[in-house]
């Protein structure tokens, strides 16, 4: 292969790999480092500005008997912060959140905290399925929240719930907090393992890019 020939391949594999750190870079460090994210309060209930899309949703969490809490927002390293908003029913012990997913689509999960530090998660959306110690977390997709409410509590069947006094603005923050530091990280680290790989891909091409100018 002539020269300029080998400079192609050179810079078609550069920008391969800029594309792939580009879009994966920050789905590695969110595996390997998944306790980075910050997790703070946003705004109160009587404060918070609900997306239109998310609407419908919160109307039907309130009629199930959920009080609104507030807002807060989660952010990766070198991506933009996520705003959720938050419900609570103390009586069943289950947080209620809700956010629009990158697909601007409406999002709902519902997290009960144990006592023993663990925790329980039901989403609507497509979630990995976990069933270990002290973690549960599965979905049931495009379920509407009352039937999603009834698989969460059936869920918790044989654990124990935190106590109610916890389910609180401050409580989500922390619960929130406690998830991404503890047990959540198996959860974070099987949603971007691709991530990881694809990034370790980008890397190597990089390498092999100026490892091979050396060696020519």
């Amino acid at each position: 292969m002539n020269v300029l020939g080998q400079l192609g391949v050179a810079v078609a594999g550069l920008v391969l790999a800029g594309v792939l750190l580009f879009l994966n870079f920050w789905r590695a460090l969110l595996y390997l480092f998944p306790h980075t994210v910050r997790v703070e309060p946003e705004a109160p209930a009587d404060q918070m500005d609900l997306p239109d899309a998310l609407g419908p949703l919160a109307g039907q969490l309130q009629a199930l008997g959920f009080t609104p809490l507030g807002s807060h927002e989660e952010k990766p390293l070198l991506q933009k912060a996520t705003r959720s908003y938050d419900w609570a029913h103390a009586g069943e012990r289950v947080f209620a959140t809700l956010y629009e997913g990158n697909d601007l689509f409406p999002r709902l999960y519902l997290l009960t905290p144990l006592a023993t530090g663990g925790f329980v998660v039901t989403a609507s959306y497509r979630r990995p399925a976990l069933d270990v110690p002290g973690y549960r977390s599965g979905s049931l997709e495009d379920a509407a929240p009352e039937r999603l409410l009834r698989a969460h509590v059936r869920r918790l069947e044989g654990l124990e719930p935190a106590g109610p006094e916890g389910f609180t603005w401050e409580g989500r923050v922390q619960t929130a907090r406690a998830w991404y530091q503890g047990l959540g990280r198996k959860e974070i680290r099987r949603q971007n393992l691709q991530g990881l790989l694809w990034t370790a891909i980008a890397l190597a091409i990089v390498a092999s890019a100026f490892l091979g100018r050396r060696a020519g």
